[in-house]
């Protein structure tokens, strides 16, 4: 049995109006019915305006290049999955029999997506300055202490792990988009040498291609 909203509403730092959007943020889409990916589209959104001009204000003489990079480590699925360890968002997320069974809520991109979806609800349920209020406090420690020029994402990270042990460089391939123009879902694999493919869905391609290659970083740690 799931606990109550309200604990994680005080977590949150936010009580919602309609809670209806709440479980929304936290129902996967392995559920029947509505679940979070339109949210978590609305809230990838949200969050990257925010971050951007928190990045922007905070450090006025850094170059348009460090900003983007500072951005995307904020952001990337890592940061997001981190966030939703400190709200505790896991012990909430209403999953399907099958990705309950396999461990779904353990899953970092599964909290990462669930972070960007109670933003967009938070965004339906209140207003853009709510939402701003939520990433700032959330976020605060983060933007504190990032500096410029030494944030690499995923991507980048995976490639100079491979080229620094002469691998061959990871192959990104679309194997589905899902969706309407204006809301699509696509799904990436990456394939490394000498290791099973790993797949990851996302609101736009280069989010899928970097938590493919955060997926596969992870596994690389654990070895």
């Amino acid at each position: 049995m799931l606990p109550p909203l309200s604990k994680l509403e005080k977590k949150l730092g936010y009580q919602f109006s309609n809670s209806a959007l709440l479980e929304q943020a936290l129902t996967h889409r392995s559920c029947k019915g509505q679940h979070n990916e339109r949210l978590e589209f609305l809230g990838d959104a949200i969050l990257g305006l925010v971050i951007a001009e928190a990045l922007f204000q905070n450090f006025p003489k850094t170059r348009e290049g460090d900003l983007t990079r500072m951005r995307a480590s904020l952001v990337k699925g890592v940061t997001l999955a981190e966030i939703a360890k400190e709200l505790e968002i896991a012990q909430h997320l209403r999953l399907g029999p099958g990705e309950l069974k396999s461990g779904g809520s353990r899953r970092e991109s599964i909290q990462a997506d669930a972070v960007e979806a109670v933003l967009g609800a938070i965004y339906l349920d209140a207003g853009a300055e709510a939402c701003k209020d939520r990433i700032l406090q959330w976020f605060g420690s983060r933007l504190h202490s990032i500096e410029p020029g030494v944030q690499k994402d995923s991507k980048t990270l995976l490639q100079e792990y491979l080229q620094g042990r002469r691998l061959a460089l990871p192959q990104y391939d679309v194997v589905a988009v899902e969706g309407d123009a204006h809301d699509q879902t696509f799904t990436v694999r990456c394939t490394v040498a000498g290791r099973e493919a790993v797949q990851a869905s996302g609101s736009s391609r280069r989010k899928a291609e970097q938590d493919c290659a955060q997926a596969i970083l992870e596994q690389l740690k654990h070895e």
